[in-house]
């Protein structure tokens, strides 16, 4: 239910989008979210994006990646991007999309247990 792609090869300082289609369901109020897992490490969290009212979003990102991905939804497409610029090698990972039907903020959103339904993953490789 949950697709991700625009992963690839890119040289430091370059710039890639992922993007996630989610179909089965509306996902317009439920929390988003980005992990990644890099080779012999833990998935961790990126970013998440969670809907907080009218045409509003709150997003949460992060320390690492804070200032230079920016994560974004389109209801009406049922999408979710994640707009990754001035990559560094330490990026290299498989990204995943990631929705849980509530809304969780913050620090709490942050949590990938607390997720339901996780796309298969797009390798980002980030060379120096």
């Amino acid at each position: 239910q949950l697709q991700a792609s625009g992963g690839g090869l890119v040289q430091a300082g370059g710039s890639l989008r992922l993007s996630c289609a989610a179909s089965g369901r509306t996902f317009s109020l439920y929390t988003m979210g980005w992990f990644r897992q890099a080779p012999g490490k833990e998935r961790e969290f990126v970013a998440t994006i969670t809907w907080s009212g009218g045409a509003s979003s709150s997003t949460y990102y992060s320390d690492s990646v804070k200032a230079r991905f920016t994560i974004s939804r389109d209801n009406a497409k049922n999408t979710v991007d994640l707009q990754m610029n001035s990559l560094k090698p330490e990026d290299t990972a498989v990204y995943y999309c990631a929705a849980v039907a509530r809304t969780y903020f913050g620090q709490y959103s942050r949590n990938q247990n607390l997720y339901d339904y996780w796309g298969q993953g797009t390798q980002v490789t980030v060379s120096s």
